[in-house]
């Protein structure tokens, strides 16, 4: 006669419609032995294992409260922040060049000593004229904060476009005296 019956299994991972990674789930002896186990998505709960997956579980949680409260910390040191960020841009306020989430990242550090990823920051696309913005920025999950950003004209950098028409306009007269030439010389 065949034992039936369901089994109790840690699962290794994600498992849609099952559970999570570290969930205890009963499941059946069949489905554990011949789905589970071969793709290694879960292992059967032995009394030794399911101990050491509930103290991890607690570590872990320990670990994510203080994780959280040092997020909050960040996030109000951020939210306090102003960056000033020079750029070279021209008299109508649009930048040459642009500013991107990693010369955010970058600032913060170099402002408030607070590492941030660059993909944590939340930009729609770069900062491309002068202006004040308020960009969000993950901190950790739930927790966002609201950085104050100055984009300012750095001084000495406005270019005259004057000089660039002209060197155009050279170059432009210097193809047609070679044209001419080109002509003359077919004739």
């Amino acid at each position: 006669m065949a034992r039936t019956g369901n089994r109790k299994a840690i699962l290794l991972d994600d498992v849609e419609h099952l559970g999570h990674r570290g969930d205890i789930v009963a499941v059946s002896r069949g489905y554990l032995r011949n789905y589970l186990v071969p793709r290694k998505l879960a292992e059967e709960a032995t009394n030794a294992r399911v101990a050491e997956v509930e103290k991890l579980a607690a570590t872990r949680a320990a670990q994510e409260a203080r994780t959280a409260e040092q997020a909050q910390t960040i996030a109000a040191t951020l939210t306090k922040t102003v960056l000033s960020i020079p750029m070279r841009s021209g008299p109508d306020g649009r930048l040459y060049g642009s500013v991107t989430a990693a010369d955010l990242a970058d600032e913060i550090w170099r402002t408030r000593k607070i590492r941030v990823d660059r993909r944590k920051i939340r930009l729609e696309e770069p900062i491309k004229a002068v202006g004040a913005y308020l960009v969000e920025i993950d901190v950790f999950t739930d927790v966002r904060a609201a950085v104050k950003t100055q984009v300012v004209a750095a001084e000495g950098f406005e270019m005259d476009e004057a000089p660039v028409m002209e060197a155009e306009v050279e170059v432009e007269a210097v193809e047609v005296v070679a044209d001419d030439d080109a002509a003359a010389t077919d004739e």
